[in-house]
């Protein structure tokens, strides 16, 4: 049994009052680790700490604050493999995944990151005249809390943290629940990296410190990656403060019969809805939509490629697809597959649960990649954002059938399509409501592009320019 603390200005200290919260394994619904349950109490140490650290860091120049991002990078590669196998065992995340993709990917961001402090204090000069000038300055906010989801904690960690400090904010990071224990492991790590309160982790249940922290008068600006219930929980208590939402998704991936079939059958399965993190991705395609001409041949394609994926022990590198994270999210996946069949949708495949799915770990939170089918976009399957392992396949004729089908939905994250038709790929990006767009991939989301999404998919996106607001002056001589 591990024990976690928090890291509050400098300090690894536990909750002010006690309390622990169990982690749970989710591949074998064992505790194994405590994390703090931290409060109001914790939520105020953690702002006092990040206001009193915040003049001096904003004050740094730009290439001093890059100095320190650095330090994280290494502290990030140095650690790889000890963080990679905190976050599989915490959240049920492949270790393939994290370990070969997200490890690598974060140190790189921490480094781009500190490549780009110099965009934080550029500015805009605007001639008025002979004796008269204009310019514009960004500054940071103040103090941001960065609000992360138990999917991908170590990168939504370091999506938010890298920017939010390269841009002269002093950051409180308070992460899920359901896994905090690889980024309360950086806290450790990263307790003499950084000037004391210049980075805070506060774990503990969202309704306790999650909402004391947004409702607190010391903080600045807010960026959530959540649910869409927890964007609008924040907005109704937060006040007037600067916000940044990446919420949630029910993405179309849409198959065109001019596409390469053997690669599309890829992508909107182990590429997009079932493989990594089961489905648990906000961008996840649920949605496939097929072209009518090639509807029998893209299932049983779908269905040969399911086939291959490989449930068992996340640690295990040979494995495919883990886990669902918790016991809770267990539950609320089951419900949908049981309203799957309530509302006609015909089940392709699929649907095992448990011990059925992995008898060798029967206590895991285990579900079978599943595929329905059905022809009508109002099902709750098709509206409703489920989180696992679960997609809908959808016929579609024409692509203003597609594209219609596509927009029909609250939520507006990513879209894949996959064609051939360079022309078609060009309507469809301009015209999918979507914040990102894919063809002929899926989920890719290199640093340096913007990822955010329209309606209820939140807005704005993790970058420097985004932690910091511009201030304009006018001088004359």
């Amino acid at each position: 049994m591990t024990d976690y603390r928090n890291l509050i200005g400098g300090k690894l200290v536990p909750a002010a009052d006690g309390r622990t919260l169990d982690s749970v394994n989710p591949a074998t619904g064992e505790v194994w680790a405590r994390i703090p349950a931290s409060a109001k109490p914790d939520a105020d140490a953690a702002v006092q700490a990040a206001r009193k650290a915040f003049p001096a860091w904003s004050a740094m120049p730009a290439l001093g604050r890059a100095h320190f991002l650095r330090k994280v990078a290494e502290v990030f590669a140095a650690h790889a493999d000890e963080l990679a196998r905190l976050e599989t065992r915490d959240n049920g995340r492949i270790l393939r995944d994290t370990l070969r993709k997200d490890l690598p990917g974060m140190t790189y961001l921490w480094q781009l990151a500190a490549g780009q402090v110099l965009d934080a204090v550029k500015g805009d000069t605007v001639i008025l005249g002979p004796d008269a000038m204009g310019f514009t300055r960004r500054e940071p906010y103040g103090v941001a809390v960065c609000i992360i989801p138990w999917n991908s904690p170590i990168s939504t960690f370091s999506a938010k943290a890298a920017y939010a400090l390269a841009a002269g904010n002093t950051v409180i990071v308070k992460p899920a629940e359901q896994a905090s224990a690889s980024v309360l492991r950086l806290g450790e790590l990263l307790a003499d990296v950084f000037p004391p309160g210049v980075l805070n982790i506060v774990s503990g249940l969202g309704e306790e410190v999650g909402d004391a922290l947004v409702r607190h008068s010391g903080v600045n600006k807010i960026s959530l990656t959540g649910s869409t219930e927890t964007g609008l929980a924040i907005t109704r208590v937060a006040g007037i403060k600067p916000m940044t939402f990446e919420l949630g998704g029910k993405s179309p991936n849409i198959v065109f019969p001019d596409a390469d079939l053997d690669k599309a059958a890829e992508g909107v399965t182990v590429n997009s809805v079932f493989t990594g993190n089961a489905g648990q991705v906000c961008v996840a395609g649920s949605r496939i939509l097929i072209h009518r001409s090639v509807w029998d041949e893209m299932l049983a394609r779908i269905t040969a490629v399911s086939e291959g994926i490989i449930l068992s022990d996340p640690l295990d590198m040979n494995t495919t697809m883990g886990p669902i994270v918790s016991a809770g999210q267990y539950e609320r996946v089951k419900s949908f597959l049981e309203i799957a069949e309530k509302e006609g949708a015909e089940r392709v495949f699929g649907g095992a649960t448990g011990a059925e799915v992995v008898p060798s770990m029967p206590g895991g939170y285990w579900v079978a990649p599943t595929l329905y089918a059905t022809t009508d976009n109002a099902l709750r399957i098709c509206q409703e954002e489920i989180f696992g392992p679960v997609a809908v396949a959808i016929p579609f004729e024409t692509d203003d059938e597609a594209l219609a089908i596509s927009n029909d939905s609250a939520y507006g994250l990513a879209a894949g399509l996959w064609t051939r038709d360079l022309g078609r790929a060009h309507r469809f990006v301009r015209d999918l409501q979507s914040g990102t767009v894919w063809v002929n991939t899926f989920r890719q989301m290199p640093p340096g592009l913007p990822f955010g999404g329209v309606k209820d998919s939140g807005y704005g996106h993790d970058a420097v320019l985004e932690y910091t607001r511009e201030k304009a002056a006018i001088i004359q001589t």
